[in-house]
């Protein structure tokens, strides 16, 4: 057995690996998976440079950051999801203009979702400057903080947060994909030395990973994979099952973890038109990607 460390932030995005563990695919390669939750970017990205983990799962845009802001040499080989996300405010928030010297939340402030936020609240007449984006680590904590403390007013949140958040009485606004377009969130990647020197293991994760997400969405095996958010995230079954009933629905997580080349353009197109990269003008997906071990474990996979 080969053990591998993965790193993700916590939520539905992960039932793919979820479902691999509890159907034994990853231990039929040879893999023994130790799985981490991330408590923000900062951590994971840093985590995953120095060799603390081998294949993170975050949105995308933690990858670009790792190139352009710290020169890591990175490579995205799978692709997960638009990540879910929804804009949630405080109930007493009525309108985008009542944001104005206000505190919203964020994971870290110069990625992600953040860059999401950032952009929504632009086209609504909001610049960086006319709020405050504190920094308070991931989903859950950015939960935690709204429920706990009135002052802080929006947050992106994806799932299962942004139903218990619903739930908790705050307010969804908008979906993220309907402000900003296609949009790639969750994706796999790692460090492109750390791949060429585990080829085989790479393929036979991403394998793995792709027999745990069919199985996951197969019609059949619903009940089981609610049942598998309900436990791994803790969840009412209640909430697990609306969480699946979005993340499975058209649009929700990627037939067999494909790379949203349209979604990672506008990420980047995101990234230069916020923190205003490369002069503006933003590279070509291609530029952080490697399909080798994807293209490799699919057509082994059928």
């Amino acid at each position: 057995m080969q053990s591998l460390k993965v790193v993700v932030f916590e939520g539905v995005q992960n039932l793919a690996i979820f479902a691999a563990q509890a159907q034994g695919y990853f231990t039929a390669e040879g893999l023994d998976i130790i799985l981490s939750f991330t408590p923000d970017s900062t951590i994971l990205r840093n985590g995953l440079a120095a060799g603390e983990y081998d294949i993170a799962h975050t949105a995308v845009d933690n990858a670009i950051a790792m190139v352009e802001l710290a020169q890591q040499d990175v490579a995205v080989v799978l692709g997960g999801d638009s990540g879910f996300n929804a804009l949630l405010f405080q109930p007493d928030i009525a309108s985008f203009e009542a944001l104005r010297g206000q505190t919203v939340l964020v994971d870290a402030p110069n990625t992600a979702f953040a860059l999401v936020l950032y952009k929504i609240m632009q086209k609504h007449g909001l610049e960086r400057g006319d709020y405050i984006a504190q920094p308070v680590g991931a989903t859950p904590f950015r939960l935690t903080r709204m429920r706990e403390d009135k002052a802080a007013k929006a947050s992106i949140m994806n799932l299962p947060f942004r139903i218990l958040a619903q739930r908790a009485g705050l307010r969804l606004v908008c979906e993220a994909t309907d402000e900003i377009g296609p949009y790639l969130s969750t994706a796999g990647f790692v460090m492109r030395p750390w791949a060429q020197q585990n080829q085989a293991a790479l393929t036979s994760y991403i394998r793995a990973y792709l027999r745990g997400l069919r199985w996951a969405l197969a019609p059949a095996n619903q009940a089981a994979a609610i049942a598998l958010l309900t436990e791994r995230l803790r969840l009412p079954p209640d909430v697990a099952a609306e969480a699946f009933a979005i993340a499975s629905a058209e649009g929700g997580l990627a037939h067999d973890a494909a790379i949203d080349i349209d979604g990672l353009s506008n990420v980047l197109a995101l990234r230069a038109d916020v923190e205003g990269q490369w002069g503006g003008q933003a590279p070509s997906a291609e530029k952080y990607i490697d399909t080798r071990f994807y293209t490799a474990a699919l057509a082994s996979l059928n």
